[in-house]
Formats: C-alpha cells, sequence, structure tokens
C-alpha cells in the first residue's frame, strides 16, 4: 500500500508545473536583500545572516518534526523541494505588508527573486505547492493568491489532487479537530449573541458545523463593507484551523478567511 502511495503522490509532483516565480500585480516595496542559505520546508528559508524567512501568505505541507503520532503532510518533502529548487543559495528581495515577526522570532515577508518583480509566493500557489494561509496582521496579497489557488486546485496541481487537501463539507470534520481545512456549505442560520456573530451551517448548533466572529473582530470585516449577517442562505467557503466547541468550529479573524460563492 505505501508504494501505492509512494507512486500516486510521484505521478503527482510529476503533472504539477514547474515552479516559476512570475511577476505579480500585488506590488509591495522591497526594503531588504538576503541570501538565501537554506529551505527548511515549503514556507520557511534560512537566510545567510541566520535569521528564519516564513513566506507570509503561504502554508505548504509541513513535516511532523519528529512531534509524538505526527506523521508528514502529504508532498511535504516535494514542497520543500519545489521552493528549493527556486531560491536556494539566490538572493530574494523582502517586502513587508502587515507584521514583521512572529512570536517565534521568524521574519514575516513577501519575497521576490533578486532584481526581478518574479514572486515567490505566487509561483507556490500556482504550482500546488502551497495554500492560502493568512492572519489579521498579515493580509496584503491575499486576493491574487486566492485567485491563483482557485486556478491551481482547479487545474489538480500539486496537493489539490490529493483528498487529504480537499475542500471538506460541514459534514466530514469529525476528523479534523485541530487541523487547518477548508470548509464550503450553505449558511442554514446566523446568531447575534452578545456582539459575537455565529454562521451555522447547520441546524443543531450543538453539533453541526459554526462559524464565529468575535466582536473585536467585526470592525475588520465593516472595514471592507462586508455585513456577515445578510450571508443566510449563501454558500461560503472558509479557511481556518479546526476547533471543537460543541461541533467543529473555525473562528474568522479577517475577511480573507471567507470567500462568498453564490
Amino acid at each position: 500500500m505505501h508504494g501505492l502511495i509512494a507512486n500516486l503522490m510521484a505521478l503527482i509532483v510529476a503533472a504539477a508545473p514547474q515552479v516559476v516565480a512570475t511577476d505579480s500585480t500585488c506590488k509591495l516595496d522591497v526594503v531588504e536583500h538576503v541570501l538565501v542559505a537554506d529551505v527548511i520546508d515549503g514556507d520557511t528559508v534560512r537566510l545567510k545572516d541566520g535569521r528564519q524567512l516564513r513566506l507570509v501568505g503561504t502554508q505548504a505541507p509541513k513535516f511532523a518534526h519528529g512531534q509524538a503520532s505526527a506523521v508528514d503532510w502529504p508532498l511535504a518533502a516535494e514542497s520543500k523541494k519545489a521552493l528549493a529548487d527556486l531560491i536556494e543559495g539566490k538572493t530574494v528581495g523582502l517586502a513587508y505588508g502587515g507584521l514583521r515577526s512572529d512570536r517565534n522570532g521568524r521574519t514575516l515577508a513577501h519575497a521576490y527573486l533578486d532584481g526581478s518583480d518574479d514572486w515567490v509566493q505566487g509561483a507556490m500557489i500556482s504550482a500546488g505547492m502551497a495554500r492560502v494561509f493568512t492572519a489579521p496582521d498579515n493580509r496584503s496579497c491575499a486576493a491574487e493568491l486566492l485567485a491563483r489557488e482557485v486556478q491551481a486546485r482547479a487545474a489538480e496541481h500539486g496537493i489539490w489532487a490529493l483528498p487529504f487537501y480537499r475542500i471538506r463539507r460541514p459534514t466530514e470534520l469529525d476528523d479534523a479537530i485541530d487541523t487547518f481545512q477548508i470548509v464550503e456549505g450553505r449558511v442554514a442560520s446566523a446568531a447575534d449573541v452578545r456582539g459575537r456573530l455565529y454562521l451555522n451551517y447547520g441546524h443543531n448548533y450543538k453539533t453541526d458545523f459554526t462559524v464565529t466572529i468575535a466582536p473585536e473582530d467585526m470592525k475588520a470585516f465593516k472595514s471592507v463593507a462586508l455585513d456577515l449577517r445578510v450571508l443566510l442562505g449563501k454558500t461560503i467557503r472558509v479557511r481556518g484551523w479546526i476547533s471543537l466547541q460543541n461541533g467543529p468550529e473555525i473562528e474568522a479573524t479577517h475577511p480573507e478567511q471567507i470567500e462568498i460563492l453564490r
């Protein structure tokens, strides 16, 4: 069985497009130029000056790194190699569109091949070697990254050929607690409880999937003129970490987590 899985993954990688950085319409000012020493995984690299750079806006397949009972995500090695082939040993320009470092001290930036507008994050998303992953304090270029992800998924590039990374239905999340998922479905009901908004994908809030937005995060949605209360009956796609609060839940903190489909 393991041999069959390995062969399938090899075919998926062979069918994926070559990871080539392309121009981005999302222009950020490059403020420093750094040499990439080596690649840790498909979204994290070590710079020559000793810093770790996290390619903000993306989430590549992860390695277990010795965690108990954990296994590498499918295509983790292939994603790492794709990024290494693209930038290892090369100089990149760094541009900042939000918070510049995380709590672990990693630099958070968009990267461009030196001397050009060739965008590293865009290349990894277009090749299906990463998913779009945004944060409330780092949302720059999200719209273009999401558009590239749609194209990669439609073409079944890279990770999108594997069921592991599929867009989930609200009813198939029982095994997905504490994982990052993209969930798509119809909003069955909505409620505002003391300023916290609940978007319920089923009629039993104690067991069905729910998206919640805290009062302090509502202003981020209002800033883009998105009234979440009109989402009743709409089919929406939401991405985030699944927690268990009664039923499965994603807490949305910023608009880029939610896509209104119809």
